[in-house]
């Protein structure tokens, strides 16, 4: 019996090829396996690059948020996808989401509302697999000053210093500040401890006459997108 010889990418024909697809097509017309296959540019005996992009989508559960939160040990276990390709394909997804933090070009940027303050630190904080806690120092017309990470924790927790937290503003002379962190469990709930924590910032900000205008909760929902929890837009920041 003759042996069935495997389709690899350059037997295709041009319009299926990811390359020669997105340059007839473009790139909006590629599905996310071929812009992976793309990035990974070959496969290997028997399977296409195409097919190879499919597996690691199948190991992140078909989410780009999922895939950019695997480590390097997980992705090279596909065969096909060495450390050189890994690394290749995360760089892509991180300058992804600094992409959408970059949202404004001008030196003065104006956070006003939740929105504004989500766009510009989703990027920094929605697909860690730890929590971090955030400040975001801002002068009397909202504009910003500086922004810090005030602390590091586990997946669950992170404790936040507030002599850390408003020595910061004080540094910046700032006036105003939002604090943001981020729940990898992907609950937008907020904690017993969020709240409290909450508080205390709002009343130590009044002696200091630093005012707490926002706080976030930043998660990936169920849906696999970036959402987020306003403390201010549910009146519980006054």
């Amino acid at each position: 019996m003759e042996e069935k010889k495997h389709l690899t990418v350059k037997d295709w024909n041009d319009e299926d090829r990811p390359r020669e697809k997105m340059m007839l097509q473009g790139k909006k017309e590629l599905t996310n396996a071929e812009l992976i296959a793309i990035l990974i540019r070959s496969g290997v005996p028997g399977k296409s690059a195409v097919d190879v992009a499919k597996e690691v989508l199948h190991l992140a559960g078909g989410s780009l948020v999922s895939l950019s939160r695997l480590e390097f040990k997980e992705l090279s276990s596909i065969r096909g996808l060495g450390l050189a390709k890994a690394t290749t394909l995360l760089a892509a997804l991180e300058l992804g989401w600094r992409m959408q933090g970059e949202f404004s070009t001008s030196n003065e940027l104006i956070i006003n509302n939740s929105e504004t303050l989500f766009s510009y630190m989703m990027p920094l904080l929605a697909d860690l697999d730890h929590e971090e806690f955030w400040a975001v120092y801002l002068s009397n017309r909202h504009k910003v000053i500086a922004r810090q990470r005030i602390t590091v924790g586990g997946q669950t927790d992170t404790a936040v210093d507030l002599r850390i937290l408003f020595r910061g503003a004080l540094d910046s002379k700032a006036v105003q500040l939002a604090v943001l962190h981020n729940h990898p469990s992907g609950s937008l709930k907020p904690s017993k401890d969020d709240i409290t924590l909450t508080h205390r910032i709002e009343e130590a900000g009044k002696i200091l006459g630093i005012k707490l205008l926002e706080h976030l909760i930043i998660a990936i929902n169920a849906d696999g997108k970036a959402d987020y929890y306003s403390f201010h837009d549910n009146h519980r920041i006054w």
